[in-house]
């Protein structure tokens, strides 16, 4: 339960974030639902996802029974060695920000887990351009496209974007613990 609300803070941090204008990458909970777990399979949750520059990866695991280390090499992962890590988290929940391009690699640093397959190896690609503007811009633009009829006097409220919803619902949850 605390693992879903955790994910729901970080989809509505950051659709709070496109709303005003804010630009970021996508974001991706390693192992989906499950999170980052010895019973999920994490090389099947990373097949066909692109990762790119700008993008943000979440680790949701138990800081009691592991943690995680990022390698340098390909042989360090495929070997589970963990002797010399980039950085090694342990935080139960840890953001990596995919800030340049090409291979990371991640590992479970219990040697029993990762050798079972626990590690994810991504392949950091090139930032997307976007084609269409995002959040304030996109709004001058529409309003210049269409000016509309005059407004009547009566309020009339527009479609509600999820990302405005799940923040509504994390505020009324938070406030009910």
């Amino acid at each position: 339960m605390a693992s879903l609300v955790v994910i729901f803070a970080i989809f509505a941090l950051m659709s709070v974030g496109n709303i005003w204008g804010v630009k970021s990458g996508d974001v991706h909970v390693v192992g989906g639902d499950q999170g980052w777990d010895a019973a999920s399979d994490v090389a099947s949750w990373a097949i066909g996802r692109s990762f790119r520059v700008g993008d943000n990866i979440w680790f949701t695991y138990s800081a009691a029974e592991e943690g995680i280390a990022e390698l340098r090499t390909r042989e360090e992962y495929e070997s589970c060695d963990t002797s010399n890590p980039i950085r090694m988290y342990t935080g139960g929940l840890d953001k990596i920000e995919l800030g340049h391009q090409g291979p990371r690699y991640f590992v479970s640093t219990s040697a029993e887990v990762c050798n079972k397959g626990l590690k994810l190896h991504v392949h950091v690609e090139p930032q997307q351009q976007k084609a269409e503007p995002a959040g304030r811009e996109a709004l001058t633009q529409a309003v210049r496209v269409a000016a509309g009829p005059k407004p009547s006097g009566s309020l009339k409220v527009g479609p509600v974007s999820s990302g405005m919803l799940i923040g509504l619902g994390l505020i009324c949850l938070i406030g009910l613990m």
